[in-house]
């Protein structure tokens, strides 16, 4: 039964980021969404196709795949409502430097061990966006519930297959997950919402 994990997987992860995109077009509302977070996770869902690739895990090419083009779509609905953070683009492009070298250097290794930091460096945008912003009500509840379900997936996955980085990628993606689901959930609860009267700045990492 474990075997078909990564279809679970890819259950959970293809239609993952619709919730979000559908979020952005309706309300326009970008409170606690990271524009470095849906980049970041478009870069890395890249590099993790080719990595299930040379790992044989064929079934994890698509939602992979999926991943990277609607986070990605993501990241561009941000710019357009001017939710870019300017001062991230330079050290997202060396991070993607990074995993092409990674590549080139370590083959299928090489980018698996890098792959295996890159949950942190994923994550921590969106964590830091979503806690630091007053009222993140723009974060979907949706897209973070199909993250947490696609996560647990691949931990029991990686736990089964002993691969130290499916863990790590399972194990820090469901604790992300809970994290920015309480605070969505905190953010939506009438008692967390007030009047100031003021314009709050909402931080954008």
């Amino acid at each position: 039964m474990l075997d078909f994990l990564p279809i679970a997987a890819a259950v959970f992860g293809i239609p993952q980021y619709l919730p979000q995109i559908l979020k952005l077009r309706r309300t326009g509302d970008t409170a606690g969404v990271s524009w470095s977070w849906a980049t970041l996770t478009s870069i890395n869902n890249a590099a993790w196709f080719g990595y299930f690739m040379a790992s044989g895990y064929w079934s994890a090419s698509l939602p992979s795949t999926a991943a990277s083009v609607l986070a990605g779509t993501v990241s561009v609905l941000l710019v357009r409502r001017g939710a870019v953070n300017r001062r991230a683009i330079g050290w997202i492009c060396a991070w993607a430097g990074l995993l092409v070298a990674a590549t080139v250097l370590g083959g299928r290794l090489g980018l698996g061990t890098l792959l295996a930091a890159a949950s942190i460096v994923q994550v921590t945008p969106s964590l830091w966006t979503a806690y630091r912003t007053a009222h993140p009500t723009g974060i979907s509840q949706g897209t973070w519930a199909l993250v947490f379900g696609e996560l647990s997936c691949w931990l029991t996955f990686g736990l089964w297959k002993t691969d130290p980085r499916l863990i790590t990628l399972g194990a820090i993606g469901v604790l992300a997950s809970l994290l920015m689901l309480a605070r969505a959930r905190r953010a939506g609860h009438p008692s967390a919402i007030r009047t100031t009267g003021v314009d709050e700045v909402q931080p954008q990492a």
